[in-house]
């Protein structure tokens, strides 16, 4: 089995997440500049086997777009492209900034660790990827 790939695409960064070869388990993986992470996910799929994207899709308390949703969805049309044979699928991603704080407080980090943007990036894309691997086994 491949792993699959949580990312919380931001314009600025990209945080990502992957399973273990079981796919039972997200965990962090990196956060990496957005115009960097296509040619950092080329070298990961041509080290790891990966079966599935993960992307997480910005959305409203309504459901409507954001004004972050456009930039999520022309990045999905380049990750479709650049891997055809690698399905993409998205994941609601409201509050997942919200829940990785509260994670990361509950898991003792310091406020520091807290403030930095990089890892509530990484954290974020585990939530996505651990809510995507739980609603498959519904």
């Amino acid at each position: 089995m491949g792993r699959i790939l949580g990312i919380d695409y931001g314009t600025k960064r990209v945080g990502l997440a992957a399973t273990d070869t079981l796919q039972l388990i997200a965990s962090p993986l990196e956060t990496v500049h957005a115009q960097d992470v296509l040619s950092y996910l080329k070298a990961y799929v041509q080290r790891e086997p990966v079966e599935a994207f993960v992307l997480g899709m910005p959305k409203r308390l309504s459901g409507e777009a954001t004004d972050n949703t456009q930039h999520v969805v022309g990045f999905q049309r380049k990750l479709q492209k650049e891997f055809p044979a690698i399905p993409v699928h998205t994941v609601d991603e409201r509050f997942t900034s919200k829940i990785a704080q509260q994670t990361m407080l509950a898991g003792g980090l310091k406020k520091k660790a807290r403030q930095d943007k990089g890892t509530v990036d990484r954290i974020s894309a585990v939530i996505i990827l651990q809510s995507y691997l739980e609603s498959r086994s519904i």
